[in-house]
């Protein structure tokens, strides 16, 4: 395995961070970039592999991957429109331990012929595709690293709901899977991660930071924060504004928060309606299911949906009952949890730092009354749990 799909291929979600200057569709980005500096930047942030600009169209060069292999041990991708294997032997010899190759440039045969020799030299391929017939062959052409682009490179449009069905569909495939472009949020780059994204390729939202270490270091912390039990957009709103990542709804009869719906939720969030026992129809981007309990509104048990599929665990409190062992069981459970049970300002940064969760969630201890957040506690946990 070569050292760009090992960086990529451990847990958790990984980040390619990418030094360009310029972008067709954007424009200037960051003329002065340092190469050498952010590549520095980056590892230190967290980053598990550089992407560099090569081709002028972005403002990049050769020299760039140079400086960049001299200010760090992280594997590089160069990034750029190589069609020839004499191409692939520069990148290699620059420095670089992967190379892009996009299936909308080239046929299956010039794609399989850069495959082929990029393996006799020793340097990984990111195999890009942006719609469904360019992920058929990338799977057909057996790519270990499919990269699934949001942009379409001729209108330039970002098209992220449709860039997840596709990371989707390989998660029966034994690939490294990367989400590229369009997230500038956690909560974007948690979505490719349930999705199924060993790793998201950061680019534009890097150049375009004041700091685009500190950008990258937020892109990747974790706990991603959850706010639940919203009946109001001014408290959506108010969620929002303090940072949080998840908005939920409960969508439950009986419960003193149930919402009127799902209410609106940026582009740059994700939704959660929240049901006991089955889950209906929702326009809502995750779907939260606890089970039945005999007396009780639900019982304690809950799993985290999209599109389906269970996507993490949810561990939640008795329903009013305490449970002095719950941190405890919760830090041993493996996977995504996302950490639930009468969470507030007061007490989430200790409930991290025994669990080191995935996910919190919180509602009734955020309330000035039963479905109505107090925003100034809101933002008090919000800021606590990040």
């Amino acid at each position: 395995m070569g050292a760009f799909r090992a960086g990529l291929a451990g847990p958790g979600l990984a980040a390619v961070a990418e030094v360009k200057r310029r972008s067709p569709s954007a424009g200037d980005l960051r003329p002065d970039a340092d190469p050498a500096r952010l590549t520095a930047q980056f590892g230190d942030a967290g980053a598990a592999a550089v992407s560099v600009l090569v081709d002028e169209r972005f403002g990049g060069s050769l020299d760039d991957l140079l400086a960049a292999r001299a200010a760090t041990a992280l594997p590089l991708l160069a990034k750029g429109f190589f069609r020839e294997e004499r191409q692939l032997l520069q990148l290699k010899q620059a420095g670089a331990d992967a190379a892009l190759v996009i299936l909308r440039d080239v046929d299956d045969v010039c794609a399989a012929a850069l495959l082929a020799y990029a393996a006799t030299i020793g340097l990984d391929v990111l195999v890009e595709a942006h719609d469904d017939d360019e992920l058929r062959r990338a799977v057909a052409l057996g790519a270990e690293i499919v990269g699934v682009n949001a942009r379409d490179l001729t209108t330039f449009e970002i098209d992220r709901r449709r860039q997840l069905e596709l990371v989707s569909r390989l998660r029966r495939h034994d690939c490294v899977v990367v989400a590229e472009s369009g997230v500038w949020t956690r909560a974007q780059g948690a979505a490719a991660e349930l999705a199924g994204a060993d790793a998201i390729l950061v680019g534009s939202a890097l150049m375009r930071a004041p700091d685009p270490a500190a950008e990258l270091r937020e892109l990747l912390s974790r706990p991603v924060v959850k706010v639940c039990g919203l009946t109001r957009q001014q408290d959506v709103d108010a969620a929002v504004a303090a940072g949080a990542d998840l908005l939920g709804f409960i969508l439950v009869e009986g419960s003193p928060r149930r919402a009127p719906g799902v209410l609106d939720v940026p582009d740059d969030r994700l939704s959660v309606a929240v049901f006991v026992g089955d889950a209906a129809e929702t326009r809502a981007d995750l779907v939260q299911v606890y089970t039945r309990q005999q007396g009780r509104v639900r019982g304690r048990e809950a799993e985290l949906l999209q599109h389906g599929e269970p996507v993490a665990r949810v561990l939640d409190l008795p329903w009013d009952e305490d449970d002095p062992l719950h941190l405890q069981r919760a830090a041993m459970v493996e996977g995504r949890v996302m950490l639930a049970g009468k969470l507030g300002p007061d007490n989430v940064r200790k409930a991290v730092r025994a669990v080191r969760p995935w996910a919190v969630d919180a509602a009734s201890r955020l309330e000035c009354r039963p479905g109505v957040k107090d925003h100034a506690k809101v933002r008090a946990f919000v800021e606590a749990a990040r």
